[in-house]
């Protein structure tokens, strides 16, 4: 496999990457039956690409001066003590189930670097790191990766999923972190690149824009390029004996090889089998097809559509869902922050999320399922000449929700001018040991690289005072 660029398995029309396990677009298809059990927990993790502004959204500094402030106002929360941003009402009204942490803190205010360590779930960056040779098998391995591999219980469905498409910025390159690297493609996880070919609009297309503020159309008609879910000619009769067929080659072959890759071919083979011989293959996948109701509520664009998409899978028995919310480094508000923040990217972020946790509830899912929402960074306390905030890895604010989590709850907290953390410093280390210790993995496990050398997957503690 070429690591320097991911090579999807099938056409984007025809369309899922499934990255290196073998599963394409057959294991893709069956998802999301109704009568499956969710997963005991499960975790929605939200990567708002690009860096949020928290000194905009969830730790607003309403006493500092004009120049770091900004132009939006707070408002109170239904938690008491508690403000976010004016334009964030839907999730103010939602705050007894979600709590902040105010102090996440990376160790770069680069994209490149940031995004590897929140993508990774570590700060230091591996011997070789190139961030002009992504993705590479020099890399970390994505928590996704990791959870695949450490996550191994005969499921049909895979343990970890990244949806719509992959995280890039705005001339297409493929931001560090996403991909297995050095735990081998053997552990890649289910890559379901589906978004609708947009080559330069930002945010929650079909209502995209462009920083500048240039007139931009979304270059398609729909939002996502669903898959073809159907069966061969012959339907699934035929299906059956060729697979018969293939279960008798295969065991000739096992006895006569006994064969470690021969084995994990055919649990990847059984596992395509099992997903495309359900009745309700396009399910998790339509999305635009669902409920027109469902889809107003959610918002229908790729925000509001991603989301429920994930909420399915996990329904469907997905432990891991990455949403990679926005394109292009959406949430990169170099210039007309608040123009954008205000007309493009909050409402259908306030509306989407608020889904979300609603149907987590209603669905009876939200006891078992961790939602964190953060991207790589924080915003510039101080607004630049053009309107904007640039690269702050100092400090961020993570939502997290769920599973684990008792809401109303403020963790941490940064300085006056939100400059750095003051109290209770976080790192990508505790946000993924938080997020293996939900998915039951032990504390002491470990991957091995592709030199033959032991890590520890946890390598920080959860975060305290969730719960």
């Amino acid at each position: 496999m070429n690591h320097n660029k991911p090579s999807p398995l099938i056409t984007r029309r025809g369309a899922i990457q499934a990255g290196a396990t073998g599963m394409a677009a057959i294991q893709a298809a069956g998802l999301a039956p109704a009568a499956i059990r969710p997963p005991e927990k499960s975790v929605i993790f939200i990567f708002l690409t690009g860096g949020l502004s928290h000194i905009d959204t969830f730790d607003m500094k309403p006493d500092a001066p004009a120049e770091i402030r900004g132009e939006f106002s707070s408002m109170a929360t239904r938690t008491p003590g508690t403000r976010i941003c004016e334009y964030l009402p839907q999730l103010a009204q939602l705050s007894e189930r979600w709590s902040l942490v105010r102090s996440m803190s990376t160790a770069s205010s680069g994209h490149e670097p940031a995004c590897h360590m929140m993508l990774t779930g570590r700060r230091d960056l591996p011997p070789e790191f190139n961030v002009k040779d992504t993705p590479s098998p020099n890399e970390w391995p994505s928590m996704p990766a990791v959870i695949t591999h450490a996550i191994q219980n005969g499921s049909a469905l895979p343990p970890a999923a990244v949806l719509p498409q992959p995280s890039v910025n705005e001339i297409g390159s493929v931001r560090p972190g996403q991909y297995a690297g050095r735990l081998g493609n053997r552990w890649e996880a289910w890559h379901i690149d589906i978004a609708a070919h947009c080559p330069l609009g930002n945010g929650a297309c079909p209502d995209c824009f462009r920083f500048e503020g240039t007139p931009f159309e979304h270059a398609a008609a729909n939002i996502f390029d669903i898959p073809l879910l159907t069966l061969p000619d012959g339907g699934q009769q035929r299906l059956t004996r060729r697979a018969d067929l293939l279960d008798l080659i295969q065991d000739q072959h096992r006895q006569i090889q006994g064969n470690k890759v021969l084995r994990d071919f055919d649990r990847n083979r059984r596992q395509a089998m099992s997903v495309l011989t359900n009745p309700n293959t396009s399910s998790a996948f339509d999305v635009e097809n669902a409920d027109e109701k469902l889809q107003q509520r959610y918002g229908k664009n790729k925000f509001g559509l991603s989301l429920l998409m994930a909420r399915r899978l996990v329904q469907a028995g997905v432990k891991y869902v990455q949403v990679n919310l926005g394109k292009n480094s959406s949430w990169d508000t170099h210039r007309r922050n608040f123009v954008n923040l205000k007309d493009n990217l909050l409402p259908p972020l306030d509306k989407s999320v608020s889904a979300l946790l609603n149907d987590l509830v209603e669905t009876g899912m939200i006891d078992n399922t961790l939602v964190v929402m953060t991207g790589e960074f924080g915003r510039t306390p101080k607004i630049n000449k053009d309107a904007g905030r640039d690269h702050w890895g100092p400090v961020n604010t993570m939502l997290l929700a769920g599973f684990g989590v008792q809401g109303g709850r403020v963790i941490g907290a940064s300085d006056r001018q939100g400059t750095e953390p003051i109290a209770d410093q976080q790192t990508p280390e505790n946000l993924s040991a938080t997020i293996y210790q939900t998915l039951g993995i032990p504390s002491d496990a470990t991957w091995t690289d592709l030199d033959g050398r032991p890590h520890l997957i946890y390598r920080g503690q959860p975060i305290p005072g969730l719960t």
